[in-house]
């Protein structure tokens, strides 16, 4: 596909797991010959010759570029990549999804090494309806994390209409996410749209029996989640590095297994939380442990709760707590699942994480979402991703929705 290069390097719930969102969205304005300013999220992973290795991000964002296209926008599309500190750093250069986005819309993508200046404000006049650019990394500029208001002032010139497509960044307020909404009329994209619907729905008004699946490495990250859910959910399964924290609450020993000393005493407040609250809390009755998480000839073996060694570490949980997680799933009708419950990275920690997910993909009239992040990558790396009902894209956004936080990202778009 040829690449045009220009310059130098809150939710009302249905009952069935869905929510009415409550902002304009993209089909609620017209577009035929405006200027569209779109933030999308095409933060992908690239490998060290900056080639793309996994382009899920930009996909999921197809509907809304493609359904302005059609309607004769004339498409400014804005992203970061990575974390470039505010410093024009070019392996972070978003030139590579500009191509990619070409192949995938069957149409050329025009590149603009900038942000700001004439060459920019030159690009996004010449535009014609159904053509799209798309401008360098955003965070190459400091002024976008600091969330300038000159900055976002400038940015606002390119466009008359501001779209946000961009979930995973909605819990920031940076100057692409939410400063140019202050002075552009601004609607969600169809990716948000969905995100919001799914999410907000889980929370709103779920189908029950609702059930929680939380992992991950640390209680710290979802302390907010945990307590949130506690006022939604029937029942909650915790697993992963964060159960160790939980388990040792209860007195059992842990061995070697990651522990947050500081939050023990939260987690048991945790725990008589959900018991007030009547929800199930179900921990793992047993572990695969090893000496060896780091080394492929580490000792691997599977033992029950409170049992871990000194010196061993638990990295999935084992096969008694798998039966008893896939039981507590079986009538579900509604499941979050954020955080995989062991290091699945590594084949021999995966068959906890391997089990959830087919338990999930072969429920029958439930609503599946997966709380983006490692999760996500879990799903996916299983080739069970499309049996899904909803993979957020927003691993801290979604987690910081579900925590029932507002984001700044959804905050300033306009009410339906």
């Amino acid at each position: 596909m040829a690449l045009r290069v220009i310059g130098r390097l809150s939710t009302a719930g249905q009952g069935n797991g869905m929510a009415k969102i409550s902002k304009k969205t993209v089909r609620d304005i017209p577009l035929r010959d405006k200027r569209v300013l779109m933030r999308a999220d095409f933060n992908v992973p690239l490998d060290d010759h900056g080639a793309i290795t996994d382009d899920t991000r930009i996909r999921e964002t197809l509907p809304t570029i493609q359904y302005a296209l059609s309607q004769g926008a004339k498409l400014v599309l804005l992203s970061h990549l990575g974390r470039p500190d505010g410093k024009r750093t070019p392996k972070y250069s978003l030139r590579p999804v500009a191509e990619r986005l070409g192949q995938l819309l069957g149409k050329p993508v025009t590149f603009v090494e900038e942000c700001l200046g004439p060459q920019v404000e030159q690009a996004a006049r010449a535009l014609a309806s159904g053509e799209a650019l798309l401008l360098e990394n955003v965070r190459f500029y400091a002024e976008e994390e600091a969330n300038d208001p000159n900055f976002a002032k400038a940015l606002a010139r390119l466009g008359e209409v501001y779209v946000n497509d961009a979930f995973g960044t909605a819990h920031r307020a940076h100057a692409s996410t939410e400063g140019v909404a202050h002075d552009l009329p601004a609607v969600a994209g169809l990716l948000m749209e969905k995100e919001i619907r799914y999410l907000g729905g889980a929370l709103a008004n779920p189908a029950r029996p609702f059930v929680a699946i939380l992992g991950g490495a640390k209680v710290s990250d979802k302390i907010g989640v945990i307590s949130s859910l506690l006022d939604n959910v029937d029942r909650l399964l915790i697993g992963g590095g964060m159960s160790y924290t939980f388990l040792k609450s209860q007195g059992h020993a842990i061995g070697a297994s990651r522990l947050e000393a500081d939050k023990v005493e939260l987690a048991k407040q945790l725990l008589e939380k959900a018991s007030q609250r009547k929800v199930q809390v179900l921990l793992p009755v047993d572990h695969v442990a090893t000496t060896g998480l780091k080394q492929p000839n580490g000792e691997v073996r599977i033992v029950s709760v409170g049992q871990i060694p000194d010196g061993w570490e638990g990295v999935d949980i084992g096969p008694e707590t798998v039966k008893a997680f896939v039981a507590a799933l079986a009538d579900a009708k509604t499941v979050v699942w954020n955080g995989p419950v062991g290091v699945f990275e590594d084949p021999r920690f995966a068959a906890g994480s391997r089990s959830i997910a087919e338990a999930l993909a072969n429920l029958k009239g439930a609503t599946t979402i997966i709380g983006g992040g490692d999760s996500a990558a879990c799903v996916q790396q299983m080739k069970l991703a499309d049996r899904m009902s909803h993979i957020s894209t927003g691993g801290g956004a979604s987690l910081e929705y579900l925590e029932g936080n507002t984001l700044p990202g959804i905050a300033v778009l306009q009410d339906a």
